[in-house]
Protein backbone atom coordinates (compact mmCIF):
# COMPACT_ATOMS: atom_id res chain seq x y z
CA UNK A 1 0.00 0.00 0.00
CA UNK A 2 1.22 3.50 -0.79
CA UNK A 3 1.84 5.94 2.04
CA UNK A 4 -0.95 8.44 2.77
CA UNK A 5 -0.23 11.97 1.52
CA UNK A 6 2.16 13.67 3.91
CA UNK A 7 4.72 16.41 3.35
CA UNK A 8 8.12 16.84 4.94
CA UNK A 9 9.08 20.50 5.38
CA UNK A 10 12.78 21.21 5.02
CA UNK A 11 15.10 24.09 4.27
CA UNK A 12 18.55 25.22 5.23
CA UNK A 13 17.23 25.06 8.79
CA UNK A 14 17.10 21.26 8.43
CA UNK A 15 20.76 20.72 7.55
CA UNK A 16 23.27 20.00 10.30
CA UNK A 17 25.79 22.14 8.43
CA UNK A 18 23.26 24.69 7.24
CA UNK A 19 22.05 27.76 9.05
CA UNK A 20 18.84 29.00 10.59
CA UNK A 21 17.86 32.61 10.04
CA UNK A 22 14.86 34.46 11.44
CA UNK A 23 13.59 34.80 7.87
CA UNK A 24 13.86 31.04 7.33
CA UNK A 25 11.79 30.23 10.40
CA UNK A 26 9.17 32.87 9.62
CA UNK A 27 8.84 31.60 6.04
CA UNK A 28 8.42 28.09 7.45
CA UNK A 29 5.66 29.30 9.78
CA UNK A 30 3.82 30.87 6.85
CA UNK A 31 3.89 27.56 4.97
CA UNK A 32 2.88 25.60 8.08
CA UNK A 33 -0.11 27.89 8.58
CA UNK A 34 -1.22 27.45 4.97
CA UNK A 35 -0.90 23.66 5.12
CA UNK A 36 -2.78 23.51 8.43
CA UNK A 37 -5.59 25.64 7.02
CA UNK A 38 -5.79 23.37 3.97
CA UNK A 39 -5.84 20.23 6.14
CA UNK A 40 -2.61 18.88 4.63
CA UNK A 41 -0.58 16.58 6.89
CA UNK A 42 3.05 17.58 7.37
CA UNK A 43 6.14 17.26 9.56
CA UNK A 44 9.13 19.59 9.87
CA UNK A 45 12.77 18.51 9.98
CA UNK A 46 15.19 20.61 12.03
CA UNK A 47 18.94 20.69 12.41
CA UNK A 48 19.82 18.87 15.65
CA UNK A 49 22.32 21.63 16.34
CA UNK A 50 19.45 24.15 16.56
CA UNK A 51 16.54 22.08 17.84
CA UNK A 52 17.94 19.14 19.82
CA UNK A 53 15.33 16.44 20.25
CA UNK A 54 13.17 17.57 17.33
CA UNK A 55 12.65 15.53 14.16
CA UNK A 56 15.87 15.62 12.14
CA UNK A 57 16.75 14.48 8.63
CA UNK A 58 18.99 11.66 9.85
CA UNK A 59 16.04 10.04 11.67
CA UNK A 60 13.41 10.63 8.98
CA UNK A 61 12.06 7.65 7.03
CA UNK A 62 11.71 8.97 3.46
CA UNK A 63 9.08 6.34 2.68
CA UNK A 64 6.73 8.02 5.18
CA UNK A 65 6.37 11.02 2.87
CA UNK A 66 4.88 11.71 -0.52
CA UNK A 67 6.03 15.32 -0.84
CA UNK A 68 9.22 17.13 0.07
CA UNK A 69 9.01 20.90 0.49
CA UNK A 70 12.17 23.02 0.58
CA UNK A 71 11.38 26.43 2.02
CA UNK A 72 13.30 29.69 1.62
CA UNK A 73 16.98 30.25 0.89
CA UNK A 74 19.17 29.66 -2.15
CA UNK A 75 19.09 26.48 -4.24
CA UNK A 76 22.69 25.33 -4.46
CA UNK A 77 25.16 22.86 -3.05
CA UNK A 78 25.71 19.16 -2.50
CA UNK A 79 23.41 19.01 0.54
CA UNK A 80 20.43 19.74 -1.70
CA UNK A 81 21.62 17.25 -4.28
CA UNK A 82 21.77 14.60 -1.53
CA UNK A 83 18.24 15.53 -0.50
CA UNK A 84 17.01 14.90 -4.05
CA UNK A 85 18.65 11.47 -4.13
CA UNK A 86 17.32 10.43 -0.76
CA UNK A 87 13.75 11.56 -1.49
CA UNK A 88 13.76 10.55 -5.15
CA UNK A 89 10.32 8.93 -4.84
CA UNK A 90 8.72 12.15 -3.49
CA UNK A 91 7.28 15.05 -5.38
CA UNK A 92 9.82 17.76 -4.59
CA UNK A 93 8.83 21.42 -4.46
CA UNK A 94 10.93 24.48 -3.63
CA UNK A 95 8.97 27.53 -2.46
CA UNK A 96 10.09 31.06 -1.62
CA UNK A 97 13.63 30.30 -2.76
CA UNK A 98 16.34 31.97 -4.83
CA UNK A 99 17.98 30.19 -7.75
CA UNK A 100 21.68 30.86 -8.22
CA UNK A 101 22.19 28.56 -11.22
CA UNK A 102 18.98 27.27 -12.85
CA UNK A 103 20.94 24.43 -14.47
CA UNK A 104 22.55 23.13 -11.27
CA UNK A 105 21.37 19.75 -9.91
CA UNK A 106 20.27 21.46 -6.69
CA UNK A 107 17.67 23.40 -8.71
CA UNK A 108 16.80 20.95 -11.50
CA UNK A 109 16.14 18.21 -8.95
CA UNK A 110 12.86 19.87 -7.97
CA UNK A 111 9.69 19.12 -9.86
CA UNK A 112 8.50 22.65 -9.19
CA UNK A 113 10.37 25.78 -8.12
CA UNK A 114 8.18 28.63 -6.84
CA UNK A 115 10.83 31.32 -6.73
CA UNK A 116 10.63 34.64 -4.93
CA UNK A 117 13.26 36.00 -7.30
CA UNK A 118 11.04 36.55 -10.32
CA UNK A 119 12.95 34.38 -12.79
CA UNK A 120 9.77 33.87 -14.83
CA UNK A 121 7.96 37.05 -13.85
CA UNK A 122 7.97 39.90 -11.34
CA UNK A 123 9.65 39.32 -7.97
CA UNK A 124 7.31 38.03 -5.27
CA UNK A 125 7.11 39.06 -1.63
CA UNK A 126 9.16 36.79 0.62
CA UNK A 127 7.10 34.33 2.66
CA UNK A 128 8.48 35.76 5.93
CA UNK A 129 6.69 39.06 5.34
CA UNK A 130 3.28 37.48 5.99
CA UNK A 131 4.26 34.96 8.62
CA UNK A 132 1.79 34.64 11.52
CA UNK A 133 2.15 37.41 14.07
CA UNK A 134 2.80 36.27 17.62
CA UNK A 135 3.41 37.94 20.97
CA UNK A 136 6.80 39.56 21.29
CA UNK A 137 9.23 38.71 24.10
CA UNK A 138 10.69 41.41 26.33
CA UNK A 139 13.91 43.09 25.17
CA UNK A 140 16.86 43.28 27.54
CA UNK A 141 20.05 45.25 27.15
CA UNK A 142 22.97 43.20 28.45
CA UNK A 143 25.74 45.45 29.79
CA UNK A 144 28.63 43.48 31.28
CA UNK A 145 32.20 44.08 32.30
CA UNK A 146 34.91 41.43 32.43
CA UNK A 147 37.65 43.84 33.43
CA UNK A 148 38.19 45.85 36.64
CA UNK A 149 41.38 44.07 37.63
CA UNK A 150 41.74 46.54 40.49
CA UNK A 151 39.48 44.32 42.59
CA UNK A 152 42.01 41.48 42.53
CA UNK A 153 40.92 38.29 44.27
CA UNK A 154 37.46 39.74 44.89
CA UNK A 155 36.67 39.67 41.17
CA UNK A 156 33.71 37.49 40.20
CA UNK A 157 33.23 39.17 36.82
CA UNK A 158 33.61 36.12 34.59
CA UNK A 159 31.45 34.03 36.91
CA UNK A 160 28.71 36.67 36.86
CA UNK A 161 28.87 37.17 33.09
CA UNK A 162 28.65 33.43 32.43
CA UNK A 163 25.72 32.96 34.82
CA UNK A 164 23.80 35.87 33.30
CA UNK A 165 24.34 34.85 29.67
CA UNK A 166 23.32 31.25 30.42
CA UNK A 167 20.23 32.46 32.28
CA UNK A 168 19.20 34.74 29.41
CA UNK A 169 19.81 32.04 26.80
CA UNK A 170 17.42 29.69 28.59
CA UNK A 171 14.55 32.19 28.53
CA UNK A 172 12.40 33.87 25.91
CA UNK A 173 14.16 37.21 26.21
CA UNK A 174 15.53 39.18 23.27
CA UNK A 175 18.96 40.22 24.58
CA UNK A 176 21.07 42.96 23.01
CA UNK A 177 24.71 43.18 24.05
CA UNK A 178 25.54 46.82 24.73
CA UNK A 179 28.62 48.65 25.95
CA UNK A 180 28.89 51.92 27.82
CA UNK A 181 32.34 52.53 26.36
CA UNK A 182 32.33 55.13 23.58
CA UNK A 183 34.48 55.09 20.45
CA UNK A 184 34.88 57.51 17.57
CA UNK A 185 35.05 55.17 14.59
CA UNK A 186 34.17 51.72 15.92
CA UNK A 187 30.73 50.54 14.70
CA UNK A 188 30.65 48.12 17.63
CA UNK A 189 30.42 51.02 20.09
CA UNK A 190 28.33 54.13 20.42
CA UNK A 191 29.95 57.46 19.64
CA UNK A 192 27.92 59.62 22.04
CA UNK A 193 25.96 59.06 25.25
CA UNK A 194 22.83 60.10 23.34
CA UNK A 195 23.24 57.17 20.95
CA UNK A 196 23.32 54.76 23.88
CA UNK A 197 20.36 56.55 25.46
CA UNK A 198 18.38 56.19 22.23
CA UNK A 199 18.72 52.41 22.53
CA UNK A 200 18.15 52.23 26.29
CA UNK A 201 14.83 54.07 26.05
CA UNK A 202 13.54 51.39 23.64
CA UNK A 203 14.30 48.48 25.98
CA UNK A 204 12.08 46.72 28.48
CA UNK A 205 14.90 46.24 30.98
CA UNK A 206 18.68 46.18 31.40
CA UNK A 207 20.73 43.35 32.88
CA UNK A 208 24.09 44.65 34.00
CA UNK A 209 27.22 44.18 36.07
CA UNK A 210 28.35 47.76 35.48
CA UNK A 211 27.71 50.78 37.68
CA UNK A 212 26.84 52.91 34.67
CA UNK A 213 24.70 50.15 33.24
CA UNK A 214 22.51 50.61 36.32
CA UNK A 215 22.65 54.39 36.45
CA UNK A 216 22.08 55.05 32.75
CA UNK A 217 19.18 52.60 32.61
CA UNK A 218 17.44 54.38 35.51
CA UNK A 219 18.29 57.76 33.99
CA UNK A 220 16.39 56.59 30.90
CA UNK A 221 13.50 55.34 33.04
CA UNK A 222 14.26 51.67 32.29
CA UNK A 223 14.40 49.09 35.11
CA UNK A 224 17.74 47.38 35.67
CA UNK A 225 18.53 43.98 37.11
CA UNK A 226 21.92 44.78 38.58
CA UNK A 227 24.58 42.30 39.67
CA UNK A 228 27.61 43.29 41.71
CA UNK A 229 30.51 41.25 40.30
CA UNK A 230 32.78 41.94 43.27
CA UNK A 231 32.73 39.57 46.26
CA UNK A 232 31.40 41.36 49.32
CA UNK A 233 29.92 44.14 47.21
CA UNK A 234 31.54 47.25 45.75
CA UNK A 235 30.50 50.22 43.65
CA UNK A 236 27.44 48.59 42.01
CA UNK A 237 26.02 47.78 45.45
CA UNK A 238 26.80 51.28 46.68
CA UNK A 239 25.17 52.88 43.66
CA UNK A 240 22.05 50.74 44.00
CA UNK A 241 21.78 52.01 47.57
CA UNK A 242 22.30 55.61 46.45
CA UNK A 243 19.52 55.20 43.88
CA UNK A 244 17.33 53.31 46.35
CA UNK A 245 17.09 50.54 43.78
CA UNK A 246 16.25 47.05 45.12
CA UNK A 247 16.85 44.86 42.04
CA UNK A 248 20.40 43.92 42.99
CA UNK A 249 22.08 40.55 43.41
CA UNK A 250 25.61 39.63 44.50
CA UNK A 251 27.66 37.52 42.11
CA UNK A 252 27.56 34.49 44.42
CA UNK A 253 23.74 34.44 44.49
CA UNK A 254 22.97 34.24 40.79
CA UNK A 255 20.67 31.24 40.98
CA UNK A 256 17.89 31.13 38.35
CA UNK A 257 15.13 31.56 40.94
CA UNK A 258 16.59 34.83 42.24
CA UNK A 259 17.18 36.12 38.71
CA UNK A 260 13.64 35.18 37.68
CA UNK A 261 12.22 36.97 40.72
CA UNK A 262 13.94 40.27 40.01
CA UNK A 263 13.37 39.98 36.25
CA UNK A 264 9.63 39.66 36.89
CA UNK A 265 9.82 42.59 39.29
CA UNK A 266 11.59 44.71 36.66
CA UNK A 267 8.85 44.01 34.10
CA UNK A 268 6.05 44.79 36.56
CA UNK A 269 6.56 46.97 39.64
CA UNK A 270 10.00 48.02 38.42
CA UNK A 271 8.64 49.92 35.42
CA UNK A 272 6.99 52.58 37.56
CA UNK A 273 9.92 52.57 40.00
CA UNK A 274 12.37 53.24 37.15
CA UNK A 275 10.25 56.10 35.85
CA UNK A 276 10.20 57.61 39.32
CA UNK A 277 14.01 57.48 39.46
CA UNK A 278 14.21 59.22 36.08
CA UNK A 279 11.91 61.97 37.36
CA UNK A 280 13.99 62.34 40.50
CA UNK A 281 17.28 62.52 38.61
CA UNK A 282 15.92 65.14 36.21
CA UNK A 283 13.97 67.37 38.59
CA UNK A 284 15.59 66.78 41.99
CA UNK A 285 19.27 66.07 41.25
CA UNK A 286 21.47 65.00 44.13
CA UNK A 287 23.85 67.90 44.82
CA UNK A 288 25.89 66.21 47.55
CA UNK A 289 28.86 65.95 45.17
CA UNK A 290 28.44 69.11 43.11
CA UNK A 291 27.66 71.32 46.12
CA UNK A 292 30.97 70.66 47.91
CA UNK A 293 32.79 70.93 44.57
CA UNK A 294 31.43 74.41 43.94
CA UNK A 295 32.24 75.49 47.48
CA UNK A 296 35.79 74.29 47.00
CA UNK A 297 36.10 76.09 43.68
CA UNK A 298 34.75 79.30 45.14
CA UNK A 299 37.00 79.08 48.20
CA UNK A 300 40.60 80.11 48.55
CA UNK A 301 43.03 78.30 46.29
CA UNK A 302 45.43 75.80 47.78
CA UNK A 303 48.78 77.14 48.82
Amino acid sequence: MSAPPRALLTGWFAFLHGEVTAGDELALRRVQRELDAAGLAHDTAWSPAFRPGALCLDLVRPEDYTTLLFICGPLYGEQLADLHRRFAHCRRIAVGTSTIDPGAPAATGFHHVLSRGGADGPPLTDLAASAPATGLPPVAGLILTRGQGEYGARRRHDQAATALTHWLAARDIAALTLDTRLALRDPGHFRTPEQLDAVLTRLDAVVTTRLHGLVLALRAGIPALAVDPVAGGAKVTAQAAACDWPALLPADRLDPAALDHWWHWCLTTGRAEARSRRHRFRHHPDDRLTGPLLRLLHGPSAE
